[in-house]
């Protein structure tokens, strides 16, 4: 019993099959297209004895691989035609999905570095200010409340993203007001307004609800704020 061909057999067939193709039939068949004729043989057709002036058709072809070929290959080609196709294929299928992953890999690496240059551009400021906005959003939302409490949580919000504002600045120091004391004012031009915005938030932290609001007056405060954040697009 003929055991049945392993994928190693297989494998060295092709490398067998491929060698006899590139070293035998093509070698010959360019052998026989350049040669005129080939004298002392009675069986060769009257195609491969005369010139070839005029197109090859494919049955030609086939004939002059027939004759080129060393004796058993043609024979061996003919059977295992299907064969080599199928594998032909597979191997063709497998390199086209191997460069569609490499190019797809390739793309998403490139998509990442953009990514991560455009990252490295960006200011902390700017790379903040989605997320501020939202934030400011909600301060207003509490400002523009009925409820007194809301109105005194949306100022010392407000006052706490001041305090961020100037830490994203560069300024330092242990309490808000020595950080705003360091402030260059040629480059802060709203820092009067940041400095009357905290002492109301002072007064609110420290009085409690003994110092009084209104609607109009936590409307002016959180303008104050906002005139300070917009300076440095800290808000858009």
């Amino acid at each position: 019993m003929t055991p049945e061909p392993g994928l190693g057999s297989a494998f060295a067939w092709v490398f067998w099959f491929l060698g006899e193709l590139a070293f035998k039939w093509v070698p010959g068949t360019v052998v026989t297209f350049v040669q005129t004729g080939v004298p002392g043989d009675s069986t060769q057709s009257s195609v491969l004895l005369r010139p070839i002036t005029e197109p090859v058709t494919a049955p030609q072809v086939v004939e002059y691989l027939q004759y080129a070929s060393s004796p058993g290959v043609y024979d061996a080609l003919f059977h295992r035609w299907s064969v080599f196709v199928a594998f032909s294929l597979f191997i063709s299928l497998l390199l086209a999905a191997l460069i569609i992953y490499c190019s797809i890999r390739i793309f998403q690496v490139r998509q990442m570095e953009r990514k991560r240059f455009a990252a490295m551009q960006r200011t902390v400021a700017s790379h903040d200010v989605p997320k501020t906005h939202l934030r400011w959003h909600r301060v207003l939302d509490q400002a523009h409340s009925e409820n007194d409490q809301s109105w005194r949580l949306a100022i010392l919000e407000a006052d706490i993203m001041l305090n961020e504002l100037l830490d994203t600045l560069g300024y330092r120091g242990e309490t808000m007001a020595d950080k705003m004391k360091s402030v260059d004012r040629a480059t802060f031009n709203t820092i009067d307004l940041a400095w009357e915005a905290h002492k109301i938030r002072n007064k609110i932290a420290h009085s409690g609800t003994a110092h009084e609001l209104n609607s109009r007056e936590v409307r002016r405060i959180m303008s104050l704020y906002e005139k300070v954040f917009r300076e440095f697009r800290f808000i858009e």
